[in-house]
């Protein structure tokens, strides 16, 4: 169909690396084709032929969608016709192009004469007839009979979903590239959101472009920066994304940098998150947030500081989880794999209340600046077990109490064992800072207190036993010496994690149980938070 349109300028780089630009001052014809599409591949040779034929008086450029496929194209065809990298889409955005192949032939000024898709041999025949007037010589031989009437072309790369919303938003100039998902007029959008699979269960709020932009605005970064692949299934993980979920969770645009924080640790090998979502334990990522931020935007660090009620603790913890779920794919029943699971699963994120703390706080015992805005994560036990001690008065007896407490860990038995997260309460804190003790003078009188001679540890007709231990057959080859030996509870006291937090009154501490940790598990992992 003749048109006087003209057609927008381009750039493109050959495949042997040289730049080819449209308009070339020649009439020009211009083949969009990608390599997984037979129509493409049937016309190549024709493409091919126009280029031998009419080169000398027309500039005939191949246009691919596809890097690899267009080498294979040139490979499987013996191409000499110059073909051009379209891999980012942008040209054949700009051109409108549904459906490939689309064959334009343009004058000299760019000016578009003839524009057909697909196969119908009338078509070619009077293209190859236009192109010999132009040549000011004969057509080539074809053997048209050798091709079919019609044959339809496949659609388009830059139309297929996720695809055409991103150019679109880059052509708009908007920094979102997310697929949209059209849900009717008549449709509950949170019943939609629902039937997707896109929720943990509890309604999420429709992260409409709107509420996307408004959240970005929390963050410097820019919207389509990568900053990891996202376990279990290690899809590529943007800024975006984490806006696009924490939307969902119900962030404000000011908790962004800590989502963005406890995202990039989700990320990295160290933090094991696939191994997390998969064992049929039911660890989960527990989130701890020190520095300035937690007053910034709110966090509670007091009052049922593991509980409900507070919108930048829930909000937060929930966002990482809708991440790990949507972004990540793990879902209960496919990936996540946890025999019971627990509230935690949900969200869990608090701050510590390094005020009321006789320590350096969390993340300055990690090597942070007090100063310094972070967030740690634990893969841990997805629920607290709260510790009650309401009569020690001294730091070594409470201390005692919490070995004790902590010792049911994975199980009473298994010693030699991992990290676990303790929370003191205000008043327990107190009552070991009176007595000037350390944190290391804590986790030295845990070790102490839940020391156990091997020959305790071992299974026997009552009970079972976990871990690394030696069974009753092999008791008979330990010494005395052997079996009397003390085994620790955890590995080291490095292994011991503690922070306060929790309401003023109240003689409670509560304690988040090991998962496996080191090279076989999860590494307790911080990041610094870019605060705007």
């Amino acid at each position: 169909m003749a048109t006087a349109e003209l057609l927008k300028p381009f750039a493109l780089s050959a495949l042997a690396g040289e730049q080819r630009s449209f308009p070339t001052g020649r009439p020009a014809l211009l083949c969009f084709v990608k390599e997984d599409c037979p129509t493409c591949d049937m016309v190549m040779p024709l493409i091919e032929t126009a280029h031998r034929a009419f080169g000398g008086a027309v500039d005939v450029l191949a246009i691919g969608q596809e890097r690899t496929g267009n080498a294979a194209l040139v490979e499987r065809h013996r191409l000499s016709v110059p073909m051009l990298d379209d891999s980012a889409l942008k040209t054949s955005f700009d051109y409108a192009i549904e459906i490939v192949p689309t064959i334009i032939l343009a004058a000299a000024d760019g000016r578009q004469s003839t524009r057909f898709e697909g196969f119908y041999r009338p078509d070619w025949q009077k293209l190859f007839d236009d192109l010999a007037r132009l040549g000011g010589g004969a057509a080539p031989r074809v053997d048209w009979s050798a091709y079919p009437e019609l044959r339809p072309g496949c659609g388009s790369k830059s139309v297929e979903p996720g695809i055409a919303e991103r150019l679109q938003a880059e052509a708009e100039g908007s920094p979102l590239r997310a697929r949209r998902i059209e849900v009717a007029d008549q449709d509950d959008i949170f019943e939609f959101m629902f039937d997707q699979g896109l929720t943990d269960g509890l309604p999420v709020v429709p992260p409409t472009p709107e509420r996307v932009l408004r959240m970005l605005g929390g963050t410097r970064r820019d919207a389509q920066e990568i900053i990891g692949a996202c376990p279990p299934n290690y899809a590529p993980l943007t800024i975006e994304k984490i806006a696009i979920n924490a939307v969902m969770a119900g962030c404000k645009p000011e908790y962004l940098p800590v989502v963005i924080a406890a995202a990039e640790v989700i990320c990295t090998p160290e933090f094991c998150t696939h191994g997390i979502t998969a064992t049929t334990y039911g660890a989960t990522p527990i989130i701890v947030v020190n520095g300035p931020v937690r007053k910034k935007i709110g966090m509670n660090m007091g009052i049922n500081v593991l509980g409900q009620g507070n919108r930048a603790n829930a909000t937060i913890g929930r966002a990482i989880k809708l991440i790990v779920r949507n972004v990540g794919g793990g879902r209960p029943g496919e990936v996540e794999r946890a025999t019971f699971g627990s509230p935690s699963k949900y969200t869990c994120c608090f701050a510590e209340w390094e005020e009321r703390s006789p320590w350096e706080p969390l993340h300055v015992e990690r090597g942070f600046k007090k100063e310094d805005s972070v967030v740690t994560l634990f893969g841990l036990e997805s629920g607290p077990h709260q510790i009650a001690d309401q009569t020690s008065r001294t730091a070594r007896a409470l201390a005692g109490s919490l070995g004790l407490g902590v010792e049911c860990s994975w199980h009473p038995k298994t010693h030699n064992f991992g990290d676990i997260l303790l929370v003191i309460s205000p008043e327990h804190a107190d009552t070991i800072g009176h007595d000037h003790w350390s944190k290391e003078d804590v986790r030295r009188q845990i070790q102490k207190i839940t020391s156990r001679p091997l020959r305790e540890l071992l299974p026997t007709d009552d009970f079972g036993g976990l871990g690394a231990l030696p069974d009753q057959a092999q008791v008979r080859t330990r010494s005395e010496a052997e079996l009397n030996q003390l085994i620790p509870k955890f590995h080291s006291t490095k292994c011991i994690h503690m922070v306060v937090a929790g309401g003023p009154a109240g003689k409670f501490s509560a304690v988040f149980g090991g998962w496996a940790s080191g090279e076989y598990g999860s590494v307790p992992t911080s990041r610094k938070i870019e605060e705007l």
